[in-house]
């Protein structure tokens, strides 16, 4: 990363500079930058509309149906050579939750459907799955306590390799780190949810 603007004659200048320049290539998950020609969607998250209980997790109090969401995105830089896909819940307390992490789907694909998790499309396009914060692999849904909605954040990774040093099962947060060292741009919409 190369820093650039007037010069800086003071080390508390130096130290803040430096302190930004870090924060900007490690923040949170959910603070990824956004690529703005990079667009994600999803018929099941439109905005305005109530997510589907198909969507929640299928244990606890939610009992749903543990779907993982129907997520399209395009334009992607033409040197993306895989993508990713994560849904991190910020609002969680401590250190957030992890629903869903997914890394190696090919160039070429768009979209994913309702399902792909539970349903084998995702292992037939070759990609691999996280453990997630329920300690389950794949997709597991929003379940929040009851009280304030929490927040949802899908985020769609364009990768500049298709090498990744990931196993299926592997711990979400795991998955992110490794998914960040190859983003060369990012895709998110947010969706809320409570009981």
């Amino acid at each position: 990363m190369r820093l650039t603007g007037r010069r800086v004659s003071s080390t508390g200048h130096v130290a803040s500079a430096l302190f930004l320049a870090f924060a900007a290539v490690f923040g949170k998950p959910h603070e990824a930058s956004a690529d703005p020609a990079f667009t994600v969607s999803s018929t099941d998250l439109a905005p305005g509309k109530t997510i589907g209980r198909d969507l929640l997790f299928d244990q606890s109090e939610c009992k749903g149906g543990n779907r993982s969401p129907q997520i399209s995105w395009h334009g992607a830089p033409a040197n993306t050579r895989s993508f990713a896909v994560t849904i991190f819940d910020p609002d969680a307390p401590g250190r957030g939750w992890w629903h869903w992490a997914v890394a190696g789907i090919p160039t070429g694909t768009d979209r994913l459907p309702n399902n792909a998790s539970a349903s084998g499309a995702l292992r037939k396009l070759g990609a691999v799955e996280a453990r997630n914060d329920w300690d389950t692999d794949g997709y597991a849904g929003p379940c929040p306590p009851p009280g304030k909605p929490h927040r949802y954040i899908v985020t769609v990774y364009a990768l500049d390799s298709a090498d990744l040093r990931l196993r299926q099962g592997t711990p979400a947060l795991m998955f992110e780190h490794e998914i960040r060292t190859m983003t060369i741009a990012s895709a998110q919409l947010t969706f809320t949810y409570g009981r």
